[in-house]
């Protein structure tokens, strides 16, 4: 049955907040990083590293939209929204990877602009700049994407791709600069064919985060382990003689079962309805993050 006013699960609220801690410290050093970046770009001829700039601008961006997205789905359910605001958490990460397709599209058109068009090579400090960008991004990946792991995050995730999009494209933008500088006369359009394959590259990982993000909101199934163990658990209550049918479905930082146990047909309402309530306990251990409808009509605790 859907938790219509069930109150806000302390698990749901610690895990969502963590997610949010780690986006905002993305969008603090992605804000001084697009800074950097695009002012070291500009007075140093570096197409590429504008647009590693740019890049790490529309991270700044995209980062608030998760921040709202984690902030919104863990709000608890109400009266217009009786199994919560889950849903809000792949909406975000959709808005990401649709701005990274975005951010993309305008990097490789400028890319081949650039490319037919002549201009000075970049400055060598250029590749000192790039140096440090690819290694903190690098790391704020890491610890954003284990984030987005451990709290089971698409959104979180999601963002955390776009740090690697940005470290991809400062590691093209430092190997086109340094065949520039290299080089030589001639070879100055390097650096925006280097800001041309890091966008190629950037498309491919917003797809990674589109997709996941649409099948979820389509309430694709999740792992077949989570139905597996359901099934187990269910399954050694005592009373229970089959399981009818085993649906589970991702809501935000939440699953929700339906599932339809099989009893004696010879045993009361009463009784089939304690069976269904001791099936709930065994599956619903305290802090949880799962709902179970097994007909019983109680609302499990989160």
């Amino acid at each position: 049955m859907p938790p219509g006013g069930k109150t806000e699960s302390p698990l749901i609220r610690h895990v969502g907040e963590r997610g949010m801690r780690s986006t905002l410290v993305g969008i603090v050093v992605n804000l001084c990083l697009a800074l950097t970046k695009c002012t070291a770009g500009f007075f140093g001829h570096s197409f590429a590293l504008i647009a590693d700039g740019l890049e790490s601008a529309a991270d700044v961006l995209t980062g608030l939209v998760v921040y709202l997205g984690l902030k919104i789905a863990i709000r608890p359910p109400d009266k217009n929204h009786p199994y919560g605001h889950g849903k809000a958490e792949p909406i975000a990460a959709l808005a990401v990877g649709l701005a990274l397709m975005m951010a993309a599209t305008a990097i490789a058109f400028e890319s081949i602009h650039g490319i037919v068009t002549p201009h000075p090579a970049p400055a060598p400090y250029t590749l000192v700049v790039l140096a440090g960008v690819l290694i903190l991004k690098e790391l704020l990946f890491r610890h954003v994407n284990n984030v987005g792991e451990s709290i089971g995050s698409i959104a979180v995730r999601s963002d955390a791709w776009h740090h690697r999009s940005d470290a991809i494209t400062s590691a093209f933008a430092f190997a086109g600069v340094s065949i520039a500088l290299i080089g030589g006369e001639g070879w100055e359009a390097a650096d925006r064919w280097a800001a041309l394959g890091a966008a190629c590259v950037i498309l491919y990982n917003a797809w990674r985060q589109i997709r996941p993000a649409v099948l979820e909101l389509g309430d694709i199934a999740p792992d077949p382990g989570t139905e597996a163990q359901i099934r187990r658990i269910a399954s050694h209550v005592p009373g229970v003689l089959g399981l009818d049918k085993c649906f589970v479905r991702k809501m935000g930082f939440n699953f929700y079962a339906d599932l339809h146990i099989v009893v004696d047909g010879r045993l009361s309402v009463r009784d089939g309805h304690h069976i269904a309530h001791q099936v709930e306990d065994k599956i619903l251990p305290p802090q949880q993050n799962l709902w179970v409808d097994s007909g019983s009509g109680r609302r499990p605790n989160v």
